[in-house]
């Protein structure tokens, strides 16, 4: 009895070798995507990660999984993500940001433990840069002039072009303005860092016809909204009463409205981007310094605004000869 009492012997089984562990391991070992990506967006959530953010990536991730019929995470390969990237019957710009999405929750997977080396690193999808231009100011009076603003989506459409001329705001903080972030006394939005890109508030000044564009707007919410017994406070809105913005894409029916009037009107540069740039070249025309119109832009790096301007290598040089 004594001997067999004894904890250590010829018969003992060694830590850390039963067939409880080698089953643990087993499972470390092929942890499912499903699993890793709940996981992942749950300490997202906990994070403070926005939830269009993580549903994107989500979305993204999952069709991944889809194309490639992978099940563990172990299994993804490099050969695995270019076989993804091969199927996708998009623009190289799209493929690109479709790339950064899954890099980004691979990563996570990196800092979790459960993929030793990050072999995605050297993936790359080359894009030619492309000279973004500004709106011409007589484009958006033209097509400010040809809306029809006697329908709700047009008079919507109209509030939208002209927040976007004066304010620069982005298309997709376009979508989450509310009512409270209309300071209609002090004539000012007030954007918290839930509905900015970099999390930071942004205050921004409006003036009259801005705001009384504004008063209407809501009012005309106001009666969709309770005609489909919608709740929400939202600026702009469906002409169902929803809110634009949607998870899986950055464009919302704004954007896709500015699409429709371009090709309607024959307006070549006509997109949130050209009218976001154009306010930027506003300020820059009006003297206001890039640091400013930086701040104004809700841009984290002054070289994105720098590149945002896209100042002419001639005119640089004769704008600092007035300070030499």
């Amino acid at each position: 009895m004594g001997s067999r009492n004894r904890k250590h012997g010829v018969f003992e089984v060694p830590e850390g070798a039963g067939i409880l562990t080698y089953i643990n391991d087993k499972k470390r070992e092929a942890m499912t995507i499903q699993y890793a990506l709940d996981t992942a967006f749950q300490q997202m959530r906990v994070g403070g990660n926005r939830e269009r953010t993580i549903n994107s990536y989500e979305y993204i991730f999952r069709q991944f999984a889809e194309v490639t019929q992978l099940k563990y995470i172990e299994d993804i390969t490099v050969n695995s993500i270019y076989l993804y990237l091969d199927s996708l019957k998009v623009s190289r710009e799209t493929k690109l940001i479709r790339l950064k999405s899954v890099k980004a929750v691979l990563s996570r997977f990196h800092n979790n433990g459960w993929i030793q080396r990050k072999f995605w690193a050297g993936i790359q999808i080359k894009i030619d840069k492309k000279v973004k231009t500004e709106a011409a100011e007589g484009d958006i009076d033209k097509l400010i002039s040809l809306v029809d603003q006697s329908t709700f989506i047009g008079f919507r459409d109209i509030v939208a072009i002209v927040t976007m001329y004066k304010t620069g705001i982005r298309i997709r903080t376009l979508g989450e303005l509310q009512e409270h972030h209309i300071d209609i006394d002090n004539m000012y939005l007030n954007i918290d860092g839930s509905a900015m890109k970099n999390h930071k508030n942004l205050k921004l000044p409006i003036d009259d016809d801005l705001a009384q564009l504004f008063k209407t707007l809501i009012h005309m919410n106001n009666g969709i909204r309770s005609y489909y017994d919608i709740e929400n406070r939202y600026i702009f809105i469906t002409q169902n009463g929803s809110p634009l913005n949607n998870s899986k894409s950055s464009n919302n029916a704004i954007s896709k409205q500015l699409n429709k009037y371009s090709k309607r009107f024959g307006l070549e540069n006509i997109n949130a981007h050209a009218i976001r740039r154009a306010y930027a070249k506003n300020l820059l025309k009006k003297g206001a310094s890039v640091p400013l119109i930086s701040k104004a832009l809700g841009h984290s790096d002054i070289a994105v605004t720098t590149q945002y301007l896209d100042l002419d290598v001639d005119e640089v040089a004769k704008d600092l000869r007035n300070y030499l």
